[in-house]
């Protein structure tokens, strides 16, 4: 069976992270849920997502397609009612699709939030989900104790270096590489995880659950309060609550990042502050793109959701439930709103478009730092969102 991970209506809830990747390439604990799913699967997956993100993610059809839905969240037992389906068969929990097996010429009129059509097996085991954006940082506690244990299984940690304060030292695993000197690392009840060749740096102040990503760095001196996910190739400094990091990102400086998601190739400039409680202690509100207007988290505290390609200048402040889209560049005195449409440049004085040609050769640069070139798929990728979010700009 050849599995594909595919996006339902939900997918919009998690914009503007979504306008640049599929669902399934959220980073949710330690992992992505498409590497949660090969972990399981023990089998490569592609996805079936928005068209213009085809290019990137291709969708690898064969004879035999079992169709998983992105949001669910593997474990064992559901994993092996998946695989046993047949085809023609659609596994279920009330109106959502958990798994079908199609054949080949049936991808194409595939309905993610259909049923009809299918032989129906209600599901028996149970699972969790994500339907909104808020849930990456709110369930990353229990995400990263999940994926810790599938990656630490019966493997061995790198030796922890003498030099290290302290706790639970059997709740942290080094990855080949890592490097951890004259630091405080104290898992408490969770765990922490040290990618390959990352490192964290002298007086810098843990508290699990964190995990840090291959070729990331904290900084010295910071304070990072988990739990926390620092993905690949980014650099983290100052002081840092229940956040998410995709990856290729940094928030090297001081300055307070919290309850917080930032996508990938984002740079939060020196002093930068997000609040993650409003001073009336009320529920936060944030920008859904689907209601195009603010809905009710439930939550007390939520600070930044951050697009891919963002950056922010220094002594930016950030009111609580800010979402930011994709390729703004955020600066100046005050408070921005707490909605900054993609593609927008300025600060709280008011913002401008910016320009794709400008975006674009800030990317290159970024790209090239890393070793890694911004080629046509990812111009075009941030082509199309510039037109899908043109409404939200000012005029």
């Amino acid at each position: 069976m050849n599995p594909i991970l595919f996006d339902d209506q939900f997918r919009d809830n998690f914009l503007p992270l979504t306008f640049t990747r599929p669902v399934a390439e959220l980073r949710l604990g330690i992992l992505t849920l498409t590497k949660k799913w090969e972990w399981y699967l023990k089998s490569h997956v592609s996805h079936l997502t928005q068209n213009y993100l085809k290019i990137k993610y291709p969708t690898v059809i064969t004879l035999n397609n079992l169709m998983i839905n992105a949001r669910i969240i593997p474990n064992a037992k559901l994993t092996a009612e998946i695989f046993s389906l047949k085809k023609g068969e659609a596994l279920v929990s009330g109106n959502l699709i958990v798994a079908a097996l199609i054949a080949e010429h049936k991808i194409e009129e595939f309905q993610p939030d259909s049923q009809e059509g299918y032989k129906i097996r209600e599901v028996q085991s149970t699972f969790d989900k994500i339907s909104d954006i808020w849930e990456l940082f709110s369930t990353a506690g229990r995400e990263i104790e999940h994926d810790f244990s599938l990656i630490t299984k019966d493997r061995k940690s790198e030796p922890l270096s003498k030099t290290v304060n302290t706790l639970n030292p059997e709740r942290i695993f080094l990855e080949k590489g890592a490097k951890v000197e004259f630091a405080t690392l104290n898992p408490g009840e969770g765990f922490i995880y040290i990618g390959k060749d990352a490192e964290i740096m002298e007086g810098a102040l843990i508290r699990g659950s964190f995990a840090l990503g291959t070729h990331s760095a904290v900084k010295m001196g910071a304070k990072i309060y988990g739990p926390t996910v620092v993905g690949p190739h980014s650099k983290v400094g100052g002081e840092i609550n229940n956040s998410v990091i995709f990856g290729y990102s940094n928030k090297g400086h001081d300055g307070f990042l919290g309850n917080s998601v930032l996508g990938e190739w984002c740079n939060i400039g020196a002093d930068s502050n997000n609040s993650n409680l409003k001073n009336n202690y009320a529920d936060v509100k944030l920008w859904n793109y689907k209601k195009k207007g603010f809905v009710n988290t439930g939550l007390q505290f939520c600070g930044l959701i951050m697009g891919d390609h963002s950056k922010c200048g220094i002594n930016t402040m950030f009111n609580t439930g800010t979402v930011v889209g994709v390729s703004a560049n955020i600066f100046g005195d005050g408070f921005p709103r707490n909605f900054v449409p993609s593609f927008s440049w300025g600060g709280a004085a008011g913002f401008t478009t910016y320009s794709i040609p400008k975006a674009f050769e800030t990317a290159e640069k970024v790209f090239s730092r890393r070793e890694l070139v911004f080629d046509k798929i990812e111009q075009d990728i941030l082509k199309n969102v510039f037109e899908q979010t043109a409404e939200f700009r000012a005029k």
